[in-house]
Order: structure tokens, then C-alpha cells, then sequence
């Protein structure tokens, strides 16, 4: 009798997706988060940004951007198939923070209130206000008009 490929089960798996991983992992929570993570382009793999969907490996990198400005370096010692307690989930990278200098932070932090006040209130298409005024400065700007 001959096995099916789809029945046999590899002890350890040699690649997972990486929304995946990083929720087993406990980076994050859940693996919308994951997901949602990666579509913010704050997780690279071996340097390049990653989707949700890409393949991780034994030995690849992984650079996560966390909360003020910190980086974050994975080195993927091992896969696991499903959720693990977080002790154990531990032995499945090993960490390496990057620490950031006072003025870099605090170049960061100007960065972040001179981005608020250019970032629109809301997403989609704007209100009339808004047009009216978006208009009105492109009237100011061009000398012809």
C-alpha cells in the first residue's frame, strides 16, 4: 500500500507563513495583528519588506518595528504547527533590541508631530469643508489663476 503525500505529516515543517509564525511566536497577539503588522510595512524579512503570506525559514531575520521607534531582530531558531506556551514559544527566536540614541528619539518624536498635523482626519473622500479649503489654497498658490 502506498501513502498519500496529503496524510503524511512532517515531524518539523521547514516553512510557515509569517502572520502566522509571529502570532505562535507571541509577538503579537493575534494574527490579525500579525497581518495587519506586515501591511503597515513594519516587519522585514532578511532586510526586505514582507507580506503576511511569505514563507519564513529556519535561520532567516526578522526586523519588527515596535512602539517608539524601537527595532526589534529575530533570528527564527525554529517552527512550530500550533500555539505553544510562552515560555516554550521563547526557544523559537532569539531576540536582539537596537537601541536608539537620545537625539535620534527626539528627531522621532518631531518627525511624528510634524506628520499629525499634515495627516488628513479621516480616511476616503473629503468633506465639503475640506474641499472648499483645499480649493481656496490652490487658488493661493498659482499666480495665473
Amino acid at each position: 500500500m502506498t501513502e498519500k503525500p496529503y496524510e503524511k505529516e512532517p515531524s518539523t515543517p521547514e516553512t510557515q507563513r509569517l502572520d502566522k509564525w509571529l502570532q505562535i511566536a507571541h509577538i503579537y497577539k493575534t494574527r490579525s495583528q500579525a497581518t495587519h503588522a506586515c501591511d503597515e510595512r513594519r516587519v522585514k524579512i532578511n532586510g526586505s519588506v514582507a507580506k503576511p503570506a511569505k514563507l519564513v525559514r529556519i535561520e532567516d531575520v526578522l526586523t519588527v518595528k515596535r512602539r517608539g521607534g524601537k527595532y526589534i531582530n529575530l533570528t527564527i531558531k525554529g517552527i512550530a504547527r500550533k500555539c505553544i506556551p510562552a515560555r516554550d514559544a521563547q526557544l523559537l527566536y532569539e531576540m536582539e533590541t537596537q537601541e536608539i540614541s537620545g537625539e535620534s528619539r527626539e528627531l522621532l518624536e518631531f518627525y511624528k508631530q510634524a506628520e499629525k498635523g499634515m495627516r488628513p482626519k479621516y480616511k476616503g473622500r473629503p468633506t465639503k469643508k475640506e474641499r472648499r479649503k483645499l480649493e481656496s489654497m490652490k487658488k493661493k498658490n498659482l499666480p495665473w489663476m
